[in-house]
């Protein structure tokens, strides 16, 4: 197949490609800077979905930063105007591509240790405002016919960024420890997984709307954080209490003090096998 992949060059989009390009498919990146991709690119100012059988939809600003007025700017214009582009694309192109997978985020749920499906109606907040938005655009692609699925991720892990990479460091120091009390859901998933359920998606002719892209394994940050000093073998016992979070990294800090519990059911019902259901495998094979 030939794939359009926004976003081709960050952690997530990265694996994607890999993946896509080792079972055969051509992949073109969508880049601001399509000489540095490293593969076959076009820029967003040329964006040309003619002939392709399908896109992945990855771009957008890092949503893990202290959220000033100006980052929420970059961060909502960034999702919600890449996404625009590329259903206006679609709408333009001869022959279009059948399917669209949207990344988007488990943000989208009210925060809280109940079990959410895809069917549960959304939170508050910033985040979940901004998921609507983002989703609503990508879903503006079904009114061409372009099967349009929304992928809402948990936290990635994966030794080449993201939130795992952040928490390395305090906690190979030793000072790494439960986040206000612990006891907050922490959906996850190994960006192996996340990139194969991407492609996946692409596949599946019934794969559509909403699918939850976490890992079947439950945890609390508590017992993430367990996890994770049984792996790199160092102790667990310095608790960050919700004001230091709040004091670090201002209203972002509520997706680390609080946090949602998405159920895979959906994907897994598809047809989806993990390669990394259990956590403390997925982080040995991440930090091996």
């Amino acid at each position: 197949m030939r794939i359009a992949v926004t976003g081709a060059t960050g952690m997530i989009g990265r694996e994607v490609v890999h993946k896509l390009r080792e079972r055969g498919d051509e992949v073109v990146a969508v880049s601001r800077n399509p000489a540095s991709a490293g593969i076959e690119a076009m820029s967003w100012d040329e964006l040309d979905l003619s002939g392709f059988d399908g896109v992945i939809n990855l771009a957008g600003a890092p949503i893990d930063q202290r959220w000033s007025d100006e980052a929420k700017k970059t961060i909502r214009e960034s999702r919600i105007d890449s996404t625009r582009r590329v259903v206006e694309a679609l709408k333009a192109a001869d022959p279009r591509p059948s399917v669209l997978v949207s990344q988007s985020a488990e943000g989208y749920y009210p925060r809280g240790g109940q079990l959410v499906s895809e069917e549960s109606p959304p939170g508050n907040g910033f985040l979940s405002e901004l998921v609507q938005a983002w989703e609503a655009e990508a879903l503006a692609a079904e009114e061409l016919g372009v099967r349009v699925v929304l992928a809402r991720t948990g936290v990635v892990l994966s030794r080449e960024g993201g939130a795992l990479a952040k928490m390395l460091t305090p906690f190979k120091l030793g000072v790494g420890g439960p986040v206000a009390g612990g006891d907050q859901p922490f959906p996850w998933i190994d960006v192996d997984d996340d990139a194969g359920a991407l492609i996946f998606l692409l596949d599946t002719d019934a794969a559509r709307g909403p699918v939850n892209l976490v890992a079947p394994e439950k945890h609390t940050n508590k017992t993430f954080t367990k996890a994770l000093g049984n792996v790199i073998r160092r102790p667990t016992v310095v608790p960050l209490p919700s004001l230091a979070i709040k004091i670090l990294f201002g209203e972002m800090g509520s997706t680390v003090t609080e946090g949602s519990n998405p159920d895979p059911a959906k994907l897994e019902q598809l047809g989806y096998t993990f390669s990394q259901p259990r956590l403390e495998d997925a982080l040995r094979s991440q930090l091996r």
